[in-house]
């Protein structure tokens, strides 16, 4: 498997690595270096590769010139271990590292397959989506390219989230209640911006029983730890959780981005949201991967457009004093989840790989 340097890709990465070992496959994952600090959860039985890739749209006119050339030999490197190793079968789960190994899948004429956890496909995935056996979706409907049918499967969940799937949920209310803040890697810095003074801001008979557990980005780390230390906020600032489970397990509302995976994480556990989609997603993805919790009334969307922190505070004062709604949001949270999405994904593979030895 292959997966980019995300955890939006790596979390479904991790949930199939794990089911599949269970099921006495081997497996190996190909990411690059940002993919490997994702890699801590996985299975030890899990073979690790980094691999050379690049991406056309970071960097200077330099690093896009050498892009081809990374690709092109992360490709030759990639197809020289098949040959030897011989794979059943290749599956991406998106970002520019996958593009090595899946090229070389289609060179070699191995069984492949593409994960797709969003409503519309990444550039990657969209590049091979003509070029494989099968794209699978984790939302639906998803936006795919004409003569291409999509799988429905959903977003596979990592064991550690479903491990506390439907985990009681108690409101809020005049005790200690915790506010779950997680960013994502990509677009964090204005839940940095704008989170800290939007909590500091709510009234004092609410603000006194708020904890903060607030996932930043690490040039971000130091000045958002001051901002909730000078307001007397109790907050836990890190660069990344590796218990996010269970944060959200005893979190009361979650303010997060709105990627595929986090809404996966937050169907599965059943928690009130907060969902600011990433403004700046491709197809602007995430404000449809949102939708579903939105329509189900389990989430509270609010555009990075209109997003300030009179307009974020009013609405986490929403969430913390209506007890009895958050509750209802919690419970159709819960409804929007598809717990089988593992399962599916891995009997999908099974079916290309079997018409493989065919």
């Amino acid at each position: 498997m292959a997966a980019g340097g995300t955890g939006g890709h790596m979390f479904p990465a991790q949930s199939l690595a794990e089911h599949m070992l269970r099921q006495g496959w081997r497996v190996k994952l190909s990411t690059d270096a940002r993919g490997a600090r994702y890699t801590g959860g996985f299975p030890h039985s899990t073979q690790i590769e980094q691999i050379a890739s690049a991406s056309f749209a970071r960097g200077g006119i330099a690093a896009k010139l050498m892009a081809p050339l990374r690709i092109a030999a992360g490709t030759l490197a990639a197809t020289w271990r098949m040959l030897r190793e011989r794979p059943d079968v290749v599956i991406g789960f998106g970002g520019y590292p996958t593009i090595p190994a899946l090229a070389a899948a289609w060179i070699l004429r191995i069984p492949r397959a593409v994960h797709e956890q969003n409503g519309v496909l990444g550039r990657v995935n969209r590049l091979f989506a003509k070029h494989v056996d099968a794209v699978a979706c984790g939302t639906w409907p998803t936006d795919l390219p004409e003569g291409v049918q999509g799988h429905y499967v959903g977003n596979p969940v990592r064991a550690a989230v479903a491990e506390r799937a439907g985990a009681g949920y108690i409101p809020p209310g005049d005790y200690p209640i915790s506010i779950l803040v997680i960013g994502g890697s990509q677009g964090a810095r204005i839940l940095s911006d704008v989170v800290p003074p939007a909590i500091a801001s709510l009234p004092m008979e609410i603000l006194r029983n708020i904890r903060v557990a607030h996932q930043a980005r690490g040039e971000d780390l130091e000045r958002v730890g001051r901002y909730y230390a000078e307001h007397d906020i109790d907050a836990d600032v890190q660069e990344f959780f590796r218990d996010v489970p269970r944060r959200m397990s005893e979190a009361q509302l979650v303010i997060s981005r709105a990627g595929a995976s986090s809404i996966a994480d937050i169907a599965m556990i059943g928690r009130p949201s907060i969902l600011i989609p990433y403004g700046a997603a491709a197809g602007d993805h995430q404000t449809a991967n949102a939708q579903g919790l939105k329509e189900a009334g389990a989430a509270i969307i609010v555009p990075e457009s209109r997003l300030d922190h009179t307009a974020l505070a009013q609405q986490i004062e929403t969430v913390m004093t209506h007890p009895e709604g958050a509750g209802q949001m919690a419970r159709a949270a819960l409804k929007c989840a598809v717990p089988d999405a593992t399962q599916a994904l891995a009997e999908l593979i099974e079916t290309i790989a079997q018409k493989g030895e065919g």
